[in-house]
């Protein structure tokens, strides 16, 4: 039993370090990837979200190319009133949408989709598409 432990193990770390070595040989690192959404505010999946709030935040993570961007609309329904143009912070890496919520509301915007995708990063890759979804409380808080 001790030996079949002993040999298990030691076929678990020869596949890390095969792993290890074709992740660096094939030069996979974050630089390399596509941009990706960290964070959103509100975010994805929250629910009682206050229908106050002024703006969507998306936080991608690399800086993106300016006056970029696919809020892509799944049903007029789900999609909130635009108040403007969307902006880029002086970060570079967070978009901010304008909007005007209604209380007890499902809001759902994809960022990126396989047909959209304008939200690119300083170099051109497309970021991954993101399914950003909320629902708006009754505003009484």
């Amino acid at each position: 039993m001790r030996m079949k432990l002993s040999v298990y193990l030691r076929c678990i770390v020869a596949l890390a370090a095969v792993f290890i070595i074709t992740w660096s040989a094939l030069g996979l690192n974050l630089e390399n990837q596509p941009p990706v959404v960290v964070r959103s505010v509100p975010e994805s999946g929250a629910k009682n979200v206050d229908p106050a709030i002024r703006e969507i935040r998306v936080t991608f993570s690399t800086e993106m190319m300016d006056k970029s961007w696919s809020w892509v609309q799944i049903a007029p329904e789900n999609f909130p009133e635009l108040v403007g143009e969307p902006r880029y912070l002086e970060d570079k890496k967070t978009c901010i949408l304008k909007v005007r919520l209604e209380p007890e509301k499902t809001y759902i915007i994809w960022l990126n989709t396989q047909r959209y995708t304008n939200f690119k990063d300083t170099d051109g890759r497309p970021a991954q598409p993101y399914l950003l979804m909320f629902e708006t409380g009754n505003g009484k808080f």
